[in-house]
């Protein structure tokens, strides 16, 4: 048999108070994804220059490390941008339909708002965990690096 939650049995009420701090949530979500937007076109901006940097110097002379090495670092500015371009796009999403689901009543527009913001969420977490196991094994190999010497 299976058991009831007590969320089965009433509705949640969006009150007043509650629009307000979404509406106020929608703004600074939309605040922060277009600092976001902007971040990510200085991070595409940075990779290309970075990638035609060593090439530009190599003009006028010799430079300390190769081309392949400025190409590699400007391709790994130019992932990383594409790689936060999704939780960026999430959250301007969410804050895009929050705010017109509060003007609409429009409840697939909420729908769809919590849907973003749960998939902004999920995407900064396994992120997160991921550099997180990045730093671990990087630690490890440092620690089995020095204890060779």
């Amino acid at each position: 048999m299976v058991e009831k939650s007590v969320f089965d049995s009433f509705e949640l009420e969006v009150t007043q108070e509650i629009k307000g701090f979404l509406k106020e949530t929608s703004s600074w979500s939309y605040f922060l994804s277009i600092l976001g937007f902007v971040g990510i076109g200085f991070m595409v901006f940075g990779g290309i220059i970075m990638a035609f940097a060593n090439s530009f110097s190599q003009l006028g002379g010799s430079s300390a490390y190769g081309f392949g090495y400025s190409v590699g670092i400007g391709l790994v500015y130019i992932v990383l941008a594409l790689i936060y371009f999704f939780p960026v796009f999430y959250l301007f999403n969410f804050s895009k339909n929050i705010k017109r689901a509060l003007s609409a009543n429009n409840n697939t527009d909420f729908k769809r708002a919590f849907l973003n913001l749960k998939s902004h969420y999920k995407f900064m977490g396994i992120f997160t965990i991921v550099f997180i196991s990045l730093y671990i094994l990087a630690i490890i190999g440092v620690v089995a690096g020095a204890s060779m010497f």
